[in-house]
């Protein structure tokens, strides 16, 4: 990890954590979204990329963008300011990104009614573990 210990250093990169960070729909939108701002507060980004999701949700792609090493987050009084490591994934890993992102207007142009959609949940596919009374 580096100096602030929430975000792993460019050395600590991991293929396999960013492949599977970026294999979300909603987390690639987020990346595709967030590349062309360069930097951005949260809420900001949330409204950019028309995200239907809870902000809780929100939150929880965000930690899994930045504990895979694909999102930097800096605290500024209190708003996150997020932006993509570019620099530290093209030289861990050269071309990814682009490769990636090559496929994400598919993703951006989804339609928000499908029943596939990352941010709607089908109650009759859901299965809950909890035992029976």
């Amino acid at each position: 990890m580096s100096s602030d210990d929430r975000h792993p250093a460019p050395s600590d990169l991991e293929l396999c954590a960013v492949l599977a960070a970026l294999a979300d729909p909603v987390r690639l939108l987020v990346v595709q979204t967030l590349l062309p701002l360069g930097s951005s507060p949260c809420n900001d980004l949330h409204h950019a990329a028309g995200l239907t999701i809870s902000r809780s949700t929100f939150s929880h792609h965000q930690k899994i963008l930045r504990e895979a090493g694909v999102i930097h987050e800096r605290i500024n009084g209190a708003r996150r300011i997020l932006s993509v490591r570019t620099e530290d994934l093209q030289a861990r890993f050269p071309g990814l990104l682009d490769l990636v992102l090559a496929d994400a207007p598919k993703v951006a142009a989804a339609p928000t009614t499908s029943r596939f959609h990352p941010t709607k949940v089908d109650p009759g596919r859901v299965r809950t573990f909890l035992p029976r009374r």
